[in-house]
């Protein structure tokens, strides 16, 4: 699959990019079947990120794809490593881990404001994420992104409902601004989406998301991945996902090298 020139410059420039109709219809049908055999049977990994009062429910799940045939039909056959490839100009794409992500109608909880690149144990500039709704999504429902900051800094990440200082040390890394109070000083991108869009981000593009009103849930399916410069960095902390509780002793990852393996398959080329 090509991407336009400048859906790639757009990348590269802002640290985000809405594609319009890059998933095909039988890959949002397995999508859709896998999230809602995860909703019936979730993971270990799996996290209730609304409080017991919230009218409405958001559930996540990690590194679900090898429990369901259906999302493995996807990661063996996806054509995004492909599309990767081109927006972060890298010979080879590797699968990081999938995020199940489900907000049901009248969720009031809000993802916070973060970069996903410090909670994670890899390093590098070369990687994309894909966030691949199955349901239709208004823009007021929308992920959100800030322009640019996939630039950096690094900011520091934080526990979402605790604010604690779990992954780097307190005073180490740069806060994240107040992006809520401070809208206007901040380029903010998101869209209406339809099933078979994405959108494609940098793992330091600061993003976050409403809740979702009315009553249509948002079921998502989030796909990280990895080129040419990404390598393993073991932390002294537990990152998210958590790949300990998948390989304890016995962990294939080396540092300062790229994933490999059957959790880290090559999705381009194949």
């Amino acid at each position: 699959m090509t991407v336009s020139r400048s859906d790639v410059e757009a990348y590269r420039r802002d640290g985000v990019v809405v594609l319009r109709g890059v998933v095909s219809p039988h890959e949002v049908e397995l999508l859709t079947a896998g999230i809602d055999e995860v909703l019936e049977n979730p993971s270990p990994r799996a996290k209730v990120a609304s409080s017991p009062d919230d009218p409405g429910f958001f559930i996540e799940d990690f590194c679900t794809w090898r429990d369901h045939e259906a999302f493995g039909e996807f990661v063996r056959t996806t054509t995004l490593g492909d599309v990767a490839a081109q927006l972060t100009d890298s010979h080879a794409i590797r699968m990081y881990h999938d995020h199940v992500l489900v907000k049901e109608a009248r969720t009031r909880q809000r993802t916070p404001w973060h970069q996903d690149q410090p909670y994670y144990d890899v390093e590098g500039r070369q990687n994309v994420s894909f966030w691949i709704p199955v349901d239709p999504v208004d823009v007021s429902s929308c992920l959100e992104l800030v322009v640019g900051t996939h630039l950096g800094p690094w900011l520091m990440p934080r526990s979402f409902l605790t604010k604690e200082a779990k992954w780097f040390p307190e005073g180490s890394l740069t806060e994240l601004p107040d992006v809520d109070a401070r809208r206007g000083d901040f380029e903010i991108k998101s869209w209406s989406l339809e099933p078979g869009d994405a959108i494609a981000f940098h793992m330091l593009t600061v993003h976050g998301a409403p809740g979702v009103s009315g009553d249509e849930r948002r079921r998502v399916f989030s796909v990280r991945v990895l080129g040419d410069d990404m390598v393993y960095a073991p932390r002294e902390w537990t990152c998210s996902p958590d790949f300990t509780q998948l390989f304890g002793d016995r962990d294939p990852r080396t540092p300062g090298e790229p994933l490999s393996g059957p959790w880290f398959p090559q999705l381009f080329p194949r």
